[in-house]
């Protein structure tokens, strides 16, 4: 195996820890998950999760290890914001069961924090339009 191929596994395995841990702490707070990685043709949801039973939350989760060039809130461009929305209405076309609720795009930093080990969530809800 390459170094490159390995260091793609370890980046995709850590990416998945850190969504899991996002999705543990967002259903504490309430949210139900509904779907996991959704994907298409037009882009890629990390989460999608429904919020006190009124708002269909699309959920981008982002990771960095340091807060150079904006940090991980600022890495969601104007070009991944319109993949998302592609996605979501790629999403409620196929899943006509979802329609009823009101849509929203979240984004959720993800960053190490003081102490060894520690992660820090920073939540930003209706993040874009």
């Amino acid at each position: 195996m390459s170094l490159k191929h390995s260091a793609d596994i370890n980046s995709r395995q850590f990416g998945f820890k850190q969504e899991v841990r996002v999705c543990q702490h967002l259903q504490q707070q309430g949210l139900v998950l509904t779907v996991r990685n959704y994907s298409c043709r037009q882009g890629e949801i990390d989460l999608i999760m429904i919020e006190s039973g009124q708002f269909l939350v699309f959920l981008e989760i982002r990771f960095r290890s340091q807060e150079r060039y904006g940090g991980a809130i600022a890495s969601v461009t104007y070009h991944k914001q319109r993949k998302i929305r592609l996605a979501a209405a790629h999403f409620l076309a196929t899943h006509p069961k979802f329609t009823h609720f009101a849509c929203r795009f979240d984004v959720v930093g993800v960053s190490n924090g003081a102490s060894a080990g520690l992660l820090q969530f920073e939540w930003i809800r209706n993040a874009f339009q």
